[in-house]
């Protein structure tokens, strides 16, 4: 162990033995897990002793060169003989030896990302006590797990070794079960265990206990920088600057026979949000036999076996008076930490003892069912029930589910271990599921069991089905997590790797077929299934209802076709921020006559053609303007350079010249004359109303004939705002705004009808927001285009950013991604130097953003915190902006 200086730190919190240096509060330093062991022992539950290294301790290594601060061995040796005192049992003792585990706990759950190491303090010398103690069968297959497991976590052997080993010796004494091997099978086990790290190290097992003990501490540092700590940390927005802390706590053993257990339980469904008492557990077993899903365990309950239909014997059965404990204790908790609760247990021959609690992953359904039930129970308040929903999980709420009635060819049935429903094609690997991912493919990973190796393949995929493991096994936890619909313990899958298929009976699947994942029912289906769209009523409507009350944002949504308007509006969108006409140019009957105004020769011709589509657009807005009501709508008029409109292949321009009556040479020479080098910063946006402002003068026209339309036909008034995209001066603007004004004016002459209406302008270009202050003297609003104003302040293109842009991150230029969180040192900047500049000229300007970042929370916290009146994002992404609003509101105080 290399040391640096000695500080003046206190590094390592004991805990047990009748009290205990920390408690829940102190989190941030010990930890969720040392100072949830901490507040246990505090709380007088049933926990075994041990010590926390802090979280200092973790980025204080890696800060130092990977060398360890040099008071932190003393406080260790100290820590050690206050475990010894308070078990009495000794560190390397031979007749009594203490046995310890080593685990890491950051302070944001990260379940399986990190390593842990059991029994660790054998030897050749205390495995003879233990033996003495507990009997050589348990004590010899206990060694041969540390082996294995420490040979893996520490000296850094693949359990493929130990594994073939262990097969091998199964095979030639013909036994099928490690429950049959006995004491004399298990030293020769170790015996080969330890010959295969001889030969593999060029050196022997380590046998004294406290290098044992600091190469287990430094491994599980070391955890903390590997690939899938850091690819979870990046899903999950954890810093690495946090650190992971580790505990040192002596083992209890589930493992002693037919009176010891061990099992993880929930204090409500993770899956469902039920109020039941729901988990699983195995009799003679450690705790990693559960997790790992190398064995399906039994219920926790007569209730939980009902539920996933299961024939095993509950522990409400089995130990029933451990199980009334248990239950009594996990109420206690829940009560404690008003949240629900995970909780892991081991029973030593007939006794609980608790080995953690943490607030429990859950997927979003549960979430929102345990929030509105606690806060209805009384044990939070409503506002706590809004910050216990992530607003990124909603995403998980809006996925399709499979429709009632749909035929169903179930090939299998497992544990509906994290509901929704996915399609996909099989694979095998996580690497093939990345691939697919990549070229956009739906993937469903099928797997004999997952490991923490495989997180970055089953974020990739849609749906993950494995053979074995419970609902409390690593693939059930990690995709209920990251909302990936998921299938456990399909028992009756034979998965061949080599040959690429699995099958069920006399049925066979193979790589690329198509199956559907129902991983509320735990059901594998072949083929597509319908899906339906969820329900979004009941506590959905409850907790939007409570975020509703204490947002300050107003959340509008992009969208241009009655459809998306309509789920828009009944997600709960107050208003439209950006309606792209362009979209409404590309329909099959429209796009002739916007190539017809596009090839004519002059002005006259334009507006013939654009009186074809005046009608078109009119019929447009005005189905938007019944749907929407008296809420606002921002109208962008036309963006995109014009030839994005026309023809590209020679098949296309063959027909359009075939339609139109041009020749085809003529037609390639006008496509030619709208080339443009860079389209992007080219002759769009409002640099086409000023080239050619007929375009802009029937936008206009049939954005106001639509509104007095509604407003005659319905009562309603809408609120049109018509705005003008990538103005860069207030020049610009004030000649675009004539036209608009112009056109209101003459259709209100026309009909004797007036209403009122806003003209504004997008901010997308680094000058604009410069100006802002002058711009602000006529435009009445101002809608941030993020897309753009990322790419014009950053100089980067969007489209060509994902060649470099995962480097960057990578190596912390850029901390995620600035097309979809917002950049706020460079565009943040921008946006609140504009805002500020122009309520200066116009106090009551209206300001919003309409780029794809208005879905994203962090960015809507940021628009909440610089004081913008609303964010605009797509149909689906609009409860996620409220709940975010609702967020940032509430975090504010």
């Amino acid at each position: 162990m290399a040391d640096a200086a000695k500080t003046d730190t206190k590094w390592v919190y004991s805990f047990g033995g009748g009290g205990s240096d920390g408690d829940t509060s102190m989190k941030n330093l010990l930890g969720g897990k040392g100072a949830n062991l901490a507040e246990m022992a505090t709380l007088g539950l049933p926990v075994p002793p041990g010590f926390t290294l802090t979280t200092d301790v973790c980025t204080t290594y890696y800060e130092l060169g990977e060398t360890y601060p040099g008071d932190l061995n003393a406080q260790v040796e100290q820590a050690l003989a206050a475990l010894e005192a308070s078990t009495g049992k000794g560190f390397g003792d031979a007749s009594n030896p203490l046995l310890v585990s080593v685990r890491s706990g950051a302070r944001a759950s990260m379940p399986g990302m990190m390593d842990t190491v059991l029994n660790l303090g054998l030897s050749d010398v205390t495995v003879q006590g233990l033996a003495e103690k507990a009997g050589e069968r348990f004590a010899y297959d206990s060694y041969r797990r540390f082996i294995q497991m420490y040979s893996n976590v520490v000296l850094g052997l693949g359990h493929d070794t130990f594994e073939y080993i262990l097969d091998d010796y199964k095979e030639r004494e013909d036994y099928n079960l490690d429950t049959d091997l006995q004491a004399d099978d298990w030293k020769e086990i170790v015996r080969q265990y330890k010959a295969a790290v001889q030969d593999e190290r060029g050196k022997p097992f380590p046998d004294d206990p406290r290098e044992q003990l600091w190469g287990a501490i430094t491994a599980v540092f070391g955890s903390w920088m590997n690939d899938r700590a850091i690819l979870y940390r990046k899903l999950n927005d954890i810093p690495q600057a946090w650190g992971t802390a580790v505990n040192v706590q002596s083992m209890v053993f589930g493992n002693m026979g037919d009176t010891s257990a061990t099992g993880v339980a929930f204090t409500r469904n993770p899956s469902t949000g039920a109020k039941l008492f729901y988990g699983e557990y195995l009799i003679n077993a450690q705790g990693e036999d559960v997790v790992a899903g190398i064995r399906t365990p039994a219920p926790m309950s007569h209730a939980g076996a009902a539920e996933v239909g299961s024939d095993d014997v509950p522990l409400e059965q089995a130990m029933p008076e451990v199980y009334a404990e248990l239950a009594g204790v996990a109420d206690k908790l829940e009560q404690h930490y008003r949240d629900m609760q995970d909780i892991e247990f081991t029973v030593e021959d007939g006794v609980l003892y608790m080995l953690q609690t943490r607030s429990g992953k859950r997927t979003a359904a549960a979430a929102l069912k345990i929030a509105v039930d606690m806060a209805q129970e009384g044990l939070i308040s409503e506002n706590e029930a809004i910050l216990r929903l992530g607003p990124s999980q909603l995403d998980q709420l809006l996925h399709p589910t499979i429709a009632e009635g749909a035929a169903r060819d179930v090939i299998v049935v497992g544990l509906p271990a994290s509901p929704g429903a996915a399609m996909g094609e099989v694979v095998f690997d996580s690497a093939e599921a990345v691939r697919l991912a990549e070229v956009g493919k739906a993937a469903i990973l099928v797997r004999i069991e997952t490991s923490p190796e495989d997180i970055h393949g089953m974020h990739a995929a849609k749906a993950i089905v494995t053979a074995r493991g419970g609902m409390t096994s690593h693939a059930a936890v990690v995709a209920r997590g990251m909302g990936r619909p998921c299938v456990c313990g399909a028992g009756s899958l034979q998965i061949d790797y080599a040959a690429g298929e699995f099958r069920i009976g006399g049925r066979v699947v193979k790589r690329g077929d198509v199956i559907t994942v129902d991983g509320a029912e735990g059901q594998v289906l072949l083929g597509e299934v319908e899906m339906r769209q969820p329900d979004l009523s009941g506590d959905f409507g409850k907790l939007m209802g409570w975020a509703d009350k204490v947002r300050k944002l107003n959340v509008r949504t992009n969208a241009e076709t009655p459809a998306d308007v309509i789920v828009a509006k009944e997600f709960g969108a107050e208003g439209i921020g950006l309606c792209r006409t362009e979209h409404m140019f590309f329909d099959a009957e429209r796009i002739p006559v916007v190539r017809a105004m596009i090839l004519a020769g002059d002005r006259a011709g334009r507006v013939a053609a654009l009186d074809k589509l005046l009608p078109m657009q009119r019929s447009d807005f005005a189905e938007i303007f019944r749907i929407m009501g008296d809420l606002p709508c921002t109208i962008r008029l036309l963006d995109p350079p014009l030839h994005e409109f026309m023809p590209h292949t020679d098949e296309d321009m063959a027909e359009v010249a075939a339609s139109s009556g041009i020749e085809i040479t003529t037609l390639k020479y006008q496509a030619s004359l709208l080339h443009e080098s860079n389209p992007m910063l080219g002759h769009r946006g409002c640099r086409l109303g000023i080239t050619y402002p007929e375009i802009y003068q029937m936008q206009a026209r049939a954005i106001f004939e639509a509104a007095v339309e509604v407003s005659k036909e319905t009562g309603n008034k809408p609120v049109p705002e018509v705005m003008i995209p990538l103005v860069g001066t207030r020049q610009e603007l004030d000649i675009l705004k004539a036209v608009i004004d112009a056109a209101a004016k003459a259709v209100f002459a026309e009909t004797g009808v007036t209403l009122d209406y806003l003209v504004g302008t997008m901010i997308e270009l680094p000058r604009a927001a410069l100006q802002a202050g002058q711009i602000a003297e006529t435009a009445e609003f101002f809608s941030f285009g993020t897309n753009d104003l990322t790419q014009t302040t950053l100089g980067i293109s969007r489209d060509d950013a994902g060649r470099f842009l995962k480097a960057y991150e990578e190596q912390g230029i850029y901390e995620k991604d600035p097309f979809v969180t917002i950049d706020q040192d460079g565009v943040g900047e921008l946006i609140k130097l504009a805002a500020k500049r122009g309520r200066e000229t116009r106090s009551a300007i209206k300001l919003g953003i309409c780029g794809e970042h208005g879905g994203d929370p962090a960015s809507v916290t940021f628009c909440h915190e610089i004081g913008l009146d609303y964010v605009s994002c797509s149909p689906y992404r609009v409860p996620i902006a409220r709940l975010a609003a609702a967020h940032a509101a509430l975090k504010e105080h």
